[in-house]
This record gives structure tokens, sequence and C-alpha cells, in this order.
């Protein structure tokens, strides 16, 4: 595809703000991944999605971008707001870049509109993105394939109305502390850690109130290491980081209010644990069906040193000091060349459709 000037830059739509609650960290995201895309090969159409679904005009989204980092989180409402930009449909874009975290941009949501606009885009593909953000769904699959993820109960808005006590006996037996955890939900939004009896039937409601279905899982006394993985057939890793929460656990504050956390890149792992630490994302990542990229998160257990799969994030942060680029410009893959990569790898999996 060609600009108006006949020159052959890619024409990529990046996509983000949006509904979760991740919004403000996604245009801080969006606006390091605008400032490293190589102007002499893409030309960038920035196009934001406000808290309500919205869709903003060309110029209040290219605002939300140049605006400093610490009035991000001022934006909520845009002006000039649409049900949806008209220029997806027009065809005029090579690739769609989304960064998008949480609810309706990491859950196969708008992967699936870029499907039936049969637009390539970054990332998982819609069922991927979606198995991945379902924790019970994901939970399953790795238990069926023999990897190891942390015990759970499973429980919905009616199971917990109907057999209360014998969901509080199941969730105790997996000894305490336990975690009780949204189904569907991103930035530890809705999580508590509990370590009392006491406590479980309110952190059970609250995991509830952020959607008809939760978990309750086993607390393990572990560090908490993360695997960047990049490609489509042939994944790789980059080396692997960890998170030293600055809480009790790896909460929201931790992540974007106080930034109590401190995160290792490279991880100080053996060369053995680090080798099975990233062959363990690549297994996971291959197993989900993800494709373009992926951070598996991993529990390593003090005591024991076996490793754990927590979680996989779909679209992981791109902010500055976020650890997937991090840990990629640490294994030779610096940040523009890290999205050349990406981009490359949707249009890849596009031709293969």
């Amino acid at each position: 595809m060609t600009d108006p000037q006949g020159s052959d830059k890619r024409h990529v739509a990046l996509i983000f703000g949006g509904r979760s609650g991740e919004h403000e960290v996604s245009i801080v995201s969006a606006r390091s991944v605008d400032r490293a895309l190589d102007r002499k090969k893409y030309q960038v159409v920035p196009m934001a999605i406000d808290h309500r679904g919205l869709w903003a005009d060309t110029d209040t989204a290219r605002r939300v971008l140049n605006e400093s980092s610490d009035r991000a989180d001022e934006v909520a409402y845009f002006e000039g707001c649409h049900r949806l930009d008209s220029r997806l449909l027009d065809g005029i874009f090579d690739v769609a870049f989304p960064v998008l975290h949480g609810p309706f941009g990491e859950d196969g949501s708008i992967q699936g509109l870029f499907e039936m606009l049969d637009l390539p885009y970054v990332g998982c593909d819609a069922a991927s993105s979606a198995l991945c953000m379902d924790k019970i769904f994901c939970k399953r699959l790795l238990a069926q394939a023999g990897l190891p993820t942390p015990a759970w109960v499973e429980l919905d808005s009616t199971s917990w109305v109907e057999d209360r006590n014998g969901i509080i006996e199941r969730s105790l037996a997996l000894g305490l502390p336990i975690f009780v955890k949204p189904a569907r939900l991103g930035s530890s939004v809705g999580i508590s850690k509990i370590s009392e009896e006491a406590d479980l039937a309110a952190a059970i409601e609250l995991a509830l109130g952020h959607g008809e279905r939760g978990l309750v899982e086993q607390g393990l006394d572990a560090r908490e290491i993360e695997i960047a993985v990049l490609g489509n057939r042939h994944p790789r890793a980059a080396v692997p980081g960890e998170v030293i929460p600055g809480h009790d656990f790896y909460d929201y504050d931790d992540k974007y209010v106080d930034s109590a956390c401190e995160l290792l890149a490279p991880a100080p792992l053996a060369k053995s644990t680090m080798t099975t630490a990233q062959e363990l994302g690549v297994k996971v990542f291959r197993l989900l069906g993800c494709s373009g990229m992926a951070r598996v998160d991993l529990f390593l257990e003090r005591e024991s040193s076996q490793l754990w799969v927590n979680e996989v994030n779909t679209i992981p942060g791109f902010t500055p000091i976020s650890m997937y680029p991090r840990l990629w410009g640490l294994s030779g893959l610096e940040y523009p060349a890290l999205l050349d990569e990406l981009i490359q790898l949707a249009l890849s999996r596009s031709g293969k459709r």
C-alpha cells in the first residue's frame, strides 16, 4: 500500500485506551510504541478508545499521545467520538497494532473485529486471546496437558448462592494462604490474598463483583518469574525477568499506584533454571495457540525450585519500563526492531490465513 506521496510505507493503525481499568497504562504503552516505530517504514495513525468504548477523532487521538505522561490519567472521555472509527472499514491499513490491555482489548473482542475485516493485526488471534484471558479455561488446559499450575477451586454467582459452605470448605482445603480472583480480569483488580478463614467470604464477594465467575487458588511461597515469548510457528523466549512485590503480593497499587515493586531484568537465576523457565514459557505459548507475542508469568517455588504456570498476558505492557520490551532488549532485540518483528509476524500470519 502506498500513501498519497507515493511511498511504500506500511500504514499502521495504533489502537489504544479502551474500556478496561488499564486504560491509562495503555496510553503510556501506545505513546512508547508510537515514538519507536520507524517513520521511514511506517505511516502511524493513532486511534484512541475512551472508557465508554467510543472511538475518538484523529486530532484527539494524536493529542492524547502527545500529552506528557503525567497527564495520561486525566484522559477519561474523548471528544468527537464514534461507535467505531470508519477508517478501519475503508481498507487503508496494512496492519493494526492494538495496545489495549485487559477486557475488550486482550480478550479476543477486538481481535475478532480485525478478523472480520480481514485486517492483519499484531498479537495473538481471537481464540487464544480469549483463552488466555480466562483464568479458569487456561488452567484447565494447562492441567490437562500435564503442565504445573497451582491447584484451584472454581465458582460462579449461582454456585456461590447454592453451595456457599461447600465452596468455602473446598477452598480452605487448599491450605492458607489462598488467592481469590475474578476469572476474566487483569491488573490484579478484584484479587485478594487470604490468610484468615474469616476473610474468605468477603473476598469471594469482591471477585464475583467483577464478573459471574471466579476461582480460589492455592498460594505458593514462590518468586515471580516472567518470560517474554515472541514468534508464530517457531517462538523463542528472551532472558527471564523477576518481579519482587512491594506489597503482600503483586497487586494493582504495586503495579500502577506507588510502584513499590522491584523489577529485576534479567532475573538472578541459575543457568539451568533459566533454560527450564524459557522452555516452559515457550511450551505454554504453543499449547494455548499464541502467536506474535505473550508474556508467560511463572512461579518459582522457593523450597523445591519447582516452576509453576501462573498466567499468560497476550498484550503485555509496552511502557519504557515494561518487562516485555526490557527483556528483549537484554536479549539483543532493541525496541524498534522488536516492533518491526511483531508487525512482520502479523503480516506473515495473515498471509497464511
